[in-house]
């Protein structure tokens, strides 16, 4: 039976998995302390495989190995009573193991979970990690502490060292473009002209910028912020007291807007919503934040739409639809993202706005599973961390025959970085009149809860995030409210019910 390891730790808050036997004193992901991490208890490979009863949770998913499900489930706390026992699979993972072995095509935190879920399963069946960028799979996440100069040294954002690949048998290709895939031949061939071969793939080929298809938008002192390089490019072109653009009020806009603030920058975020964080919050919350954004010195101007990029071969400012010009030494465009699934479309391969999987991840072409950005599951990209780590656990897991199943989870967002606890989980607008919506607005706090079917469907807390684990723990377990609803509460009676529920 698999051996069960107690060095691992998850954030309690966007559900990010630390390993080593102390948590961190700081999530790298949501900024959350260390007092948030509650252990996390993973299954390794045991030298000899023997015969397992594997237990899913019904609420989240979560896969528990053991004669027995536990007394309550690590990832959403639900009971005993809420596990079903699953066959385990091993025909997959054979044919894996005779056969080519594993190729995963993407170094972000999918594709690095994905190598760490099938190396934990299988310490023999061969594995290759291919990565376009040339630096080591990195923490995404840190680049805006980077910026910041919250992390002085590049190679400390690194997911694992050198010698981490090295030690668990794992090929890595760094620098390396995908060029086709060949689905048939079970092959794909490299931008060099190498071909692999694999039995199974796992595309974990994440997402690329979208930048706005404005005139001057190619332009010097223009970039996007979202690769090592495009971090450190900024670095080089920034100086104090620079006049510095950020197009876009989301959640990299904002990061970015703050990073470059503290180097010294004098900045502007613009945004074309008449709050910020749109995705994220509704129109009161976008407007405290704005408030507190405005306080670090940081120009915040809503509902404003970028028109042109002026300047000549650099760009000089920024040109508003209502005719505004910004000066501008720097322009940074957060405004999105799209999945790169352009080889999965060209390889024959079902494609919407991402690669369309099952709940196993598995892609319209049987040996090909897909997870993180690149992914599409049952309608919805998630395009952040978590969501990404946990879809590239279950491929990897699921690459050596482990039959686990992705349920989704909720969207979920935690920000430090601007300085301003923020939370936001599920669902945001109240699309209908079966929805119940509550909040309090206090002295740099304010809490919006909204209710569907008795059940809280969306939470948001801004200032004071002590309540984030809960809240997103009520909206995964779609705990029953019903009692507490009839009693018609105020959002600081739900604010202590949550709190209770936590123990």
């Amino acid at each position: 039976m698999a051996e069960l390891s107690p060095q691992a730790w998850r954030c309690t808050v966007c559900g990010y998995i630390h390993r080593g036997p102390e948590p961190p004193d700081e999530c790298p992901v949501c900024g959350a302390t260390r007092q948030e991490f509650e252990p996390f208890v993973e299954e390794t490979a045991a030298p000899v495989v023997k015969e397992a009863t594997t237990w899913r949770c019904l609420v989240c998913n979560h896969l528990h190995k053991g004669a027995e499900p536990p007394s309550e489930c690590p990832v959403c706390g639900a009971s005993k009573d809420r596990f079903e026992s699953l066959a385990d699979e091993a025909g997959p993972a054979s044919l894996a193991e005779q056969g080519d072995g594993i190729v995963v095509v993407g170094g972000g935190i999918a594709g690095v979970s994905a190598v760490e879920a099938i190396r934990a399963a299988s310490p023999t069946v061969p594995v290759t990690l291919v990565s376009k960028e040339p630096d080591l799979p990195y923490h995404r996440l840190n680049l805006t502490r980077f910026v910041a100069g919250e992390i002085q040294d590049a190679s400390s954002l690194a997911l694992h060292p050198a010698c981490w690949y090295k030690e668990n048998n794992i090929e890595l290709l760094l620098g390396q473009e995908v060029a086709a895939l060949a689905p048939d031949r079970l092959e794909l061939e490299l931008r060099s002209g190498e071909t692999l071969r694999y039995s199974k793939l796992i595309l974990t080929a994440g997402s690329h910028p979208f930048m706005l298809p404005i005139p001057g938008v190619k332009k010097e002192g223009v970039t996007a912020f979202r690769t090592l390089s495009e971090a450190q490019y900024i670095l080089e072109e920034i100086a104090k007291g620079a006049k510095c653009v950020c197009i876009g009020g989301g959640i990299l806009g904002l990061e970015s807007a703050a990073g470059l603030a503290r180097r010294g920058a004098d900045v502007t975020i613009l945004e074309g919503f008449d709050w910020l964080l749109p995705r994220q919050l509704n129109p009161r919350g976008g407007q405290i934040l704005a408030g507190f954004v405005r306080q670090l010195g940081i120009e915040v101007r809503l509902g404003a739409l970028t028109k042109e990029i002026l300047g000549d071969e650099r760009a000089r400012s920024v040109q508003l639809e209502d005719g505004t010009q910004l000066d501008a030494d720097l322009v940074v465009v957060a405004v999105g993202i799209r999945t790169n699934s352009f080889l999965a479309r060209r390889a024959g391969l079902d494609v919407n706005n991402g690669v369309l999987v099952d709940d196993r991840l598995t892609t319209s072409s049987p040996d090909i599973l897909a997870a993180g950005d690149v992914a599409e599951h049952r309608g919805v990209v998630a395009g952040l961390w978590g969501p990404a780590q946990y879809q590239g656990t279950i491929a990897g897991m699921n690459a050596v025959g482990k039959g686990a199943d992705y349920g989704g989870i909720p969207q979920a967002t935690t920000m430090k970085v601007v300085g301003f606890p923020l939370f936001s989980v599920g669902e945001v607008k109240a699309e209908d009149a079966s929805y119940r919506d509550l909040d309090h607005e206090g002295e740099g706090t304010y809490c919006r809860f909204l209710f569907r079917d008795n059940r809280l469907a969306g939470a948001i807390l801004l200032g004071d995030t002590s309540l984030a684990a809960p809240a997103k723990k009520a909206v995964e377990a779609r705990t029953d409210l019903s009692g507490l609803l009839a009693k018609r509460p105020s959002a600081p009676n739900v604010a202590e019910h949550l709190a209770a529920l936590a123990g």
